[in-house]
Order: structure tokens, then C-alpha cells, then sequence
């Protein structure tokens, strides 16, 4: 497999308001990141709060007992949930996954065919953003999982790429997010 140095994709995204550089990545002008091209999966249309993901399920996305790994399927909802959040990011403000929560309703094999996934924000305040996502199978429409899920914005910094939240915002957070279980 091979892709394009993710390390670059991320310094593009930091100058880029977030629904520019997904549309650069549905528009071919920019290359998906490697999870996408690993997993096949790609991002086929993306307006303000809403992003759209396929992927066509196959053998090599199998769990041991025959059908697509629930982590894919997550993977695929993370994915629209978060670039949904992305797109209503200015430049330079970046988010992290905080909580995921996924239903799987029907098994996901090959014989599924291509699988269509949408995700929309459902809130966006300073610090937390909260979505939704659907996958179905497209050939009828029929919903195969759905998730939400919680989102850290990172706003100024550097580190990862996409910046750091500033400050703890409670002491279990400044002394670890254990702290309550060490002193009992």
C-alpha cells in the first residue's frame, strides 16, 4: 500500500478552513490520509455540518468469523462524524474524538455491496461538538449502524498538528484523569 506523508496533509489542513480542505480532498486536489486508502474508504461530498463517506466492503476488512470488522464500520462513522465537525472549523482549529458510540444493526460482507455513510453536527459550541451518523447500503437503502459522537475542538498551539486545548478545566484533568481512583 502506499500513500502520501500524512505529516503533510495535516500542515495543509492547519491553513486551510476545515470545509476548504475537505472539499480539496472530494476534489482530488489534495490526497486522502492513510487510514482512507488502507481501509478504502473515501469522502464523496461535504457542505457545512455534513459529510459523506463510501466504502465497498470486502475480504480483507473480515473479522474471524466471516464478515467486516465492527472496527471498520466505527472507523467509517468516526470518520463522517468528524469531518462533519471539520467542515464547520475555521483555519488553524483542529478536534479530537472524545466518545464514540456505535450500533451495529446487520452484518456488513462483501455480498453488502457499497456502503454510504453521512454524518451531521448536531451541536458545535467552543470546546465540545456533538454529531451523528448513518450507514446504510446503498443498493436499498437499508441502515446497517449508526453512531455519535463527542468531539474536543483544539483551538491555537502546535504538537499534534491540529493544536492542544490550553488549559485543564478540572483537577482530576491537571493530575491525571485517574486521580480519583489512586486516592481511594
Amino acid at each position: 500500500m502506499e500513500w502520501d506523508d500524512p505529516a503533510t496533509l495535516a500542515e495543509r489542513g492547519r491553513d486551510m478552513a476545515g470545509l476548504d480542505f475537505l472539499r480539496a480532498m472530494v476534489d482530488g486536489e489534495l490526497p486522502a490520509p492513510p487510514v482512507a486508502r488502507l481501509l478504502g474508504m473515501r469522502i464523496v461530498d461535504v457542505s457545512w455540518g455534513v459529510a459523506t463517506f463510501t466504502l465497498t466492503p470486502c475480504e480483507s476488512l473480515y473479522n474471524p468469523i466471516g464478515m467486516v470488522h465492527g472496527g471498520v464500520t466505527a472507523t467509517l462513522l468516526d470518520s463522517a462524524m468528524g469531518c462533519a465537525v471539520h467542515s464547520e472549523l475555521p483555519a488553524g482549529v483542529g478536534y479530537t474524538t472524545l466518545e464514540l458510540n456505535a450500533n451495529y444493526l446487520r452484518p456488513i460482507v462483501a455480498d453488502t455491496g457499497p456502503v454510504r455513510c453521512r454524518a451531521r453536527v448536531v451541536h458545535r459550541g467552543g470546546t465540545v461538538a456533538t454529531a451523528e451518523g448513518r450507514a446504510w447500503r446503498e443498493a436499498d437503502d437499508e441502515l446497517l449502524a449508526h453512531a455519535t459522537t463527542t468531539c474536543l475542538i483544539l483551538r491555537g498551539g502546535s504538537g499534534n498538528g491540529n493544536g492542544r486545548q490550553a488549559t485543564a478545566s478540572s483537577r482530576s484533568e491537571r493530575e491525571g484523569s485517574d486521580a480519583a481512583a489512586r486516592a481511594s
